[in-house]
């Protein structure tokens, strides 16, 4: 089964081709992504109408560039009604003009099943992917599966886990979402625990831009994390000792925010603000991580888990990792027996197309008409 997956929840747009065969072998044919960052960084985020817009302008490319690099891109025309493909793209008049062409030059390629992530996420983006989907399903009498973005970020680790033991908690933490989530099985999810107000990711964007550093702010944290230790600047940790699994991080934007009015005031040569800035971003990491990693590891002991996944963009941490691998092995003697931390290789901790492909596959059976598959900014995973 050849699966050609969309992805365009957010800022990404990603296009993926997998091959799926017996005893869950996947073989990869083109996983492409074109990233917005350049475009959104001089904002300090992401904007939707200008997100749309790019997704508009690369699906195409992008489709042609992962048909190629699959060796599935057919030349000659296919025959199809442009009149019902005009309505079904009447949002994305530039896509329209650039996928009829492609219609135009192109046959149907050997593709058994169309995927796209339909929620949660932007729905001006989502909507974007979601349309072109149809579009393909419609001009090329290929099925679609509908797919939930947060689950993409869980079942991706079985591109390189074949035995998932559950049950299982993961961990999804990005930009948009930080969820704690009982994964019982492939498509038995329970959420156990959310951030009532800012998403992990959206946090270290949102003190990144207070200390002045560039956007996507999680990486640049990062690096100047590593210049500095923790404790030197005294921050916050949100809710970490409450009874429940759910996390807040907008009170320690905020107390980012007026330490950096203080900070301002008070040091004066550049020596002293990189130090400044250093230390922060040490202090603020950790902040999260001790956060996360409370909570999840609280998680795993209540619901006697197997296996601890995490997954999401700011899963690419090497820092959040590093100290998840810690916390296990100093409790192995205890609850934490043969527990499994898995998470996926950074390139698939954020978005892309691949993720949706696996996804679709554990839920082909769940086909959608073009003609009533909608995108859904607010899709539950439970």
């Amino acid at each position: 089964m050849k699966i050609l997956a969309i992805e365009t929840s957010c800022d990404d747009t990603g296009i993926a081709i997998m091959e799926a065969g017996e005893h869950g072998r996947f073989e990869v044919l083109a996983n492409i992504v074109s990233s917005q960052i350049k475009i959104h960084k001089k904002y300090g985020g992401v904007f939707p109408a200008m997100a749309k817009r790019e997704h508009q302008k690369n699906l195409t490319s992008v489709l042609i560039q992962s048909l190629k690099k699959s060796g599935l891109l057919k030349t000659g025309n296919t025959g199809f009604k442009t009149s019902e493909l005009q309505n079904i793209l009447e949002r994305e008049p530039d896509l329209y003009k650039k996928i009829v062409l492609f219609f135009k030059n192109h046959k149907k390629p050997n593709i058994d099943l169309i995927s796209v992530t339909n929620g949660p996420g932007l729905e001006p983006c989502l909507w974007v992917g979601v349309n072109f989907a149809r579009a393909l399903s419609y001009v090329w009498d290929i099925p679609i599966v509908p797919v939930n973005h947060i689950e993409g970020h869980i079942l991706v680790n079985f591109l390189e886990h074949k035995k998932i033991k559950f049950p299982a908690i993961a961990l999804v933490v990005s930009g948009g979402h930080t969820q704690i989530i009982l994964v019982k099985g492939v498509g038995k999810y329970k959420i156990l625990g959310e951030t009532r107000d800012d998403a992990a990711g959206e946090c270290f964007d949102k003190c990144a831009k207070i200390l002045g550093l560039p956007y996507p702010g999680g990486p640049e944290i990062f690096k100047l994390a590593e210049k500095a230790k923790p404790g030197e600047i005294k921050l916050p940790r949100p809710m970490i000792n409450t009874p429940d699994y759910d996390f807040s991080f907008s009170g320690l934007k905020t107390a980012v925010l007026y330490a950096d009015q203080k900070a301002t005031l008070r040091l004066r040569s550049g020596q002293e603000k990189q130090k400044y800035k250093a230390e922060m971003s040490a202090e603020v990491q950790q902040a999260i991580i001790d956060v996360l990693i409370k909570k999840t590891i609280k998680a795993v002991k209540d619901y006697k888990a197997k296996t601890l996944i995490l997954g999401g963009g700011v899963s690419a941490n090497k820092e959040l990792k590093s100290q998840f691998e810690k916390a296990i092995e100093s409790n192995r003697s205890t609850a934490l027996t043969g527990l499994e931390l898995i998470f996926p290789p950074v390139n698939l901790s954020t978005d892309n197309g691949l993720m949706t492909a696996i996804t679709a596959y554990f839920h082909r059976n769940k086909k959608v008409p073009w003609k009533t598959l909608k995108a859904d900014a607010n899709l539950r995973i439970s």
